[in-house]
């Protein structure tokens, strides 16, 4: 299970952009799939947060969350601030065609619905979904 207390610990770690840590609560190898993005391994996991973290300050508002043996969910506000210009271009050129561009000094909040299977009290499966505006 992971536990609230756990995921304010995976919070944490990926606030401080401590990629290794964040890695620590999946399994081996991981499977996230939200906005087109598919990323099937450790280092992927890693390059694909350096990359974003590289033009964005990112940050979860937990409003709900729910834990069972095989599942957490979130219900939460991602805000996105951008420190570097992010264009298009640069997001096709990563395969990041779900993700919006982003302006330094501008500022994204979604809401998003985020789904973490578990398996043996580590992470197997991210999926996310964007609520409807």
């Amino acid at each position: 299970m992971l536990t609230r207390a756990d995921y304010d610990r995976y919070v944490a770690a990926f606030n401080a952009k401590d990629y290794d840590a964040v890695a620590d609560f999946y399994v081996d190898p991981p499977l996230m799939t939200f906005f087109g993005v598919e990323i099937r391994s450790r280092q992927a996991l890693k390059d694909f947060y350096a990359f974003l973290h590289d033009h964005v300050l990112e940050s979860v508002r937990v409003l709900n969350f729910a834990a069972s043996e095989t599942l957490t969910a979130i219900d939460g506000v991602i805000r996105v601030e951008g420190i570097k210009d992010l264009t298009r271009e640069a997001l096709d050129a990563q395969g990041l065609h779900g993700f919006f561009p982003i302006a330094k000094g501008e500022v994204q909040e979604m809401r998003q619905f985020i789904f973490y299977t578990i398996e043996n009290g580590l992470i197997a499966r991210v999926e996310c979904a964007l609520a409807p505006a």
